[in-house]
């Protein structure tokens, strides 16, 4: 049984998708805790009310971001976790963190890497004129929003968008493929060949998620 880790900042509506699928589909994992770096992250509440363990790690309790890395290591640690995911976690984390947990931390990003890195990634792509924005689900490496590429969905720029109505709808597609993926590294079936995430046994290149019929899901291997 592997244990898993979430990491979050406010809701936290990634790690409710990853919690209700887990319990849903039957995974051989189990969330074994909730942490936030801020007290009045929503998210806490839901994980405590399914009977998983929180804590929170106050960034603005830290002089820097290496003693505050350091404090959110050895809570994270307590669980030994086989997976950390960040699930809107906005916090930037230091190399020597991302090394401690090298192959085996997830993020979702929402654009589709390695375009639109960093913040305000919907207001991007409408400021880029794309046709296609999504989201990307990518282990993290010390390089912000640029590790290897697990998994991504994909969704129409609408004429009329706005930042927050695209947000929308990807957010939609992340809580589908984040969950996906973490299912699929806790059944053991992703491996890392440099840049590139080998999922074994495969799946079809490309997989139709019928939601509001116009969001695809396909594989990043």
């Amino acid at each position: 049984m592997k244990k898993l880790v979430i990491l979050i900042s406010g809701r936290g509506s990634n790690m409710e998708a990853i919690v209700r699928a887990c319990s849903r589909e039957g995974w051989p994992a189990q969330v074994a805790a909730v942490i936030a770096n801020r007290p009045d992250a929503a998210g806490l509440e839901f994980a405590a009310s399914h009977g998983i363990a929180t804590a929170v790690v106050d960034h603005r309790q830290f002089p820097d971001r290496e003693t505050f890395d350091a404090a959110l290591a050895r809570e994270i640690d307590a669980f030994a976790p086989d997976l950390v995911a960040l699930a809107g976690f906005m916090r930037v984390l230091t190399p020597g963190f991302v090394d401690r947990y090298a192959g085996r931390m997830l993020n979702v990003h929402p654009s589709l890497l390695p375009s639109f890195t960093g913040l305000k990634t919907h207001q991007q792509a409408l400021d880029a004129g794309v046709r296609l924005h999504g989201a990307s689900v990518h282990f993290v490496t010390s390089e912000l929003d640029h590790g290897p590429i697990v998994l991504q969905s994909a969704v129409p720029v609408l004429q009329g968008d706005d930042a927050a109505a695209l947000a929308g709808r990807v957010l939609e597609t992340e809580h589908t493929i984040y969950p996906r993926a973490v299912r699929w590294f806790v059944e053991g079936r992703l491996a890392l060949d440099g840049l590139r995430v080998t999922l074994t046994p495969p799946e079809p290149q490309w997989l139709f998620a019928d939601i509001n019929s116009n969001k695809i899901a396909g594989e990043g291997v």
